[in-house]
């Protein structure tokens, strides 16, 4: 049997080659072992209920950005409830402490490689924190493989089980992800439904011409040309307007 040094009280612990957690018997911590050697084991509680979450897709799917009535048009598929696992180090810049997350289970998510820890909200993970039933994703990165690119000394590693929610839905037959997050309600998503811009840059062509026209029609006389002008810009408003509500 190994055994490896408390990083809370400096305790031998005492742990079976190939055992990934293990309780210190001295202060009862949790901690998370890998090549690397020891770090703290947390858990971030869900902020963020199902019904929450869903009302927060919603309002994402409303976005200007999104494919027209996404909101009302996309049918939810599934719904997730999952911890995330990333590492949290702690390292001393010039005698300045800095946090730098990274993820600890493989994610195609852009998201998930730069999530938030609030350090108040850290519990520290044993039997008694209540999961809510929701999944623990294996790590599957080791944290030695951060270690060599962060900078300063270290002062702390953790192993942190970040909450997130993951939402499957349908849109015009394709099946779309997104993943929230569970405690500050961040959405993330490598792919979407997309609005069209075909209408918006059809709405300025039109409008840069007939300005282009207008600006001739100024050589001969100011007067009409700034009454055309005016018409097109209030045409070109009022095009744009019913794009953005019908299209």
């Amino acid at each position: 049997m190994a055994s490896i040094k408390c990083p809370k009280c400096g305790a031998p612990v005492p742990f079976d080659t190939g055992v990934k957690f293990v309780k210190c018997p001295y202060c009862a911590s949790q901690v998370y072992i890998d090549r690397s050697g020891a770090g703290f084991y947390y858990a971030l509680p869900y902020m963020v209920n199902e019904n929450d979450a869903i009302g927060t897709f919603k309002r994402w799917a409303a976005g200007s950005t999104k494919a027209k009535d996404l909101d009302k048009l996309a049918q939810v598929a599934g719904v997730k409830r999952q911890y995330f696992p990333v590492y949290m180090f702690k390292r001393d810049l010039n005698g300045v402490e800095q946090v730098f997350i990274e993820a600890a289970g493989s994610t195609t998510l852009p998201g998930l490689h730069s999530l938030k820890v609030p350090a108040g909200d850290l519990k520290i993970f044993d039997p008694s924190f209540d999961t809510q039933g929701a999944e623990l994703v294996k790590p599957d990165i080791e944290m030695l493989s951060y270690l060599n690119t962060l900078p300063g000394k270290p002062k702390e590693q953790a192993l942190v089980y970040f909450p997130i929610w993951t939402i499957d839905y349908v849109f015009n037959q394709k099946k779309y992800e997104i993943v929230l997050d569970g405690s500050s309600g961040e959405v993330f998503s490598a792919e979407f439904p997309m609005r069209s811009s075909t209408a918006y840059v059809a709405v300025a062509a039109v409008g840069f011409v007939a300005i282009a026209a207008e600006g001739l029609v100024a050589t001969t006389s100011m007067l009409a040309a700034a009454a055309l002008i005016a018409v097109t810009v209030v045409a070109v408003f009022g095009a744009a307007l019913f794009v953005a509500r019908r299209m």
